[in-house]
């Protein structure tokens, strides 16, 4: 492969939800990487033919035989499914299915064969169902690659929020939200942002965890007690950070406007912000990986299965995003 179409692999996600749906559909756009799907190729084909595209499954031997992404053919570097698939009908079998396209596709990036996973959306129910611990492909990622703090990062155009933490029940927010904690995430934020985006000197506007950040302690004392302090700490050592800063305010345009990037305490204080103005075409980036991975911005939409309703915008920009990052 050549520098200018690098191999990106793309975990075809819960086998009974919308993942291999779009999957099949990118294959037909027009894209410069040299694309190769995790996958069953049975599975692949069999949704291409329900949903009428005429797609052409190629099977890899290996991931040395990838080459530039050819319209109407799909790469398929092969992972059995363990159980039937049928559209919108969970299997708990099929679980281990999808633990071993992401083990192999941040093992592929990690040992330099891939230069980026892209993840279709998988259900985190059946798998832990299935007897996996699994809160996601943030948590899985940073596990598998041995990285300390991993970083969730929404991306629109110039919109970017960032989590302090991902998949916690509300309750469980107040606890994870330590100072060392904020500190690395901070650090992460910054340093990757110059890596991977190639921001000079990255802006980050940090949330307070409570209405009008906790009002001087009368809402909460948190941002006075930790947030506050890792902010100040790290201006010292150099970040471009303010904060914290009321939530119901730092969205607007004038507010946006003093930032690259911003980072909320919790997954519905960021996101919902980001998913109403541009769902659909989102996309998720993991920072603080030895590697690159991005992802969509949805999640399985089972009852979309097979359908040919599902919109693939999201993941075809996952895919390029995924190459820009990668070029870096």
């Amino acid at each position: 492969m050549s520098a200018s179409a690098p191999i990106i692999v793309l975990s075809s996600g819960e086998p009974a939800g919308i993942g291999p749906d779009i999957c099949v559909a990118l294959a037909l756009e027009p894209l410069a990487v040299g694309l190769v799907v995790l996958g069953d190729p049975d599975v692949l084909q069999t949704r291409a033919r329900q949903l009428g595209r005429d797609v052409a499954i190629e099977r890899l031997d290996s991931i040395e035989a990838a080459h530039a992404h050819r319209r109407g053919t799909l790469q398929v570097l092969a992972v059995p499914a363990r159980g039937p698939v049928v559209p919108g009908r969970l299997d708990p079998a099929n679980a281990a299915y999808v633990i071993e396209m992401l083990e192999t596709g941040a093992d592929l990036c990690t040992h330099g064969a891939a230069a980026a996973l892209v993840t279709a959306p998988v259900q985190k129910s059946v798998i832990n169902e299935a007897g996996f611990e699994f809160s996601g492909h943030t948590e899985f990622l940073a596990e598998r690659t041995g990285a300390r703090q991993p970083v969730m990062l929404l991306v629109s155009g110039d919109l970017r929020v960032a989590l302090a933490t991902t998949h916690l029940p509300l309750r469980a927010v107040a606890d994870a939200i330590d100072a060392p904690r904020l500190e690395r995430i901070i650090t992460t934020l910054d340093a990757d942002l110059r890596r991977r985006f190639g921001l000079p000197a990255p802006r980050i506007l940090v949330l307070g965890l409570n209405p009008h950040a906790g009002e001087n302690g009368v809402l909460g004392d948190e941002e006075l007690v930790t947030i506050g302090p890792v902010v100040t700490r790290a201006r010292e050592r150099g970040i471009a950070v303010l904060g914290p800063v009321s939530a119901d305010t730092a969205f607007t345009p004038e507010s946006l406007t003093r930032c690259d990037v911003v980072l909320a305490m919790y997954h519905d204080q960021g996101l919902p912000v980001i998913k109403t103005a541009s769902f659909g075409e989102i996309v998720n980036v993991t920072l603080g990986l030895p590697i690159v991975r991005t992802s969509v911005d949805h999640g399985t939409a089972l009852s979309l299965a097979g359908s040919g309703s599902a919109r693939h915008a999201s993941l075809r920009r996952a895919v390029e995003l995924a190459a820009e990052l990668a070029a870096r």
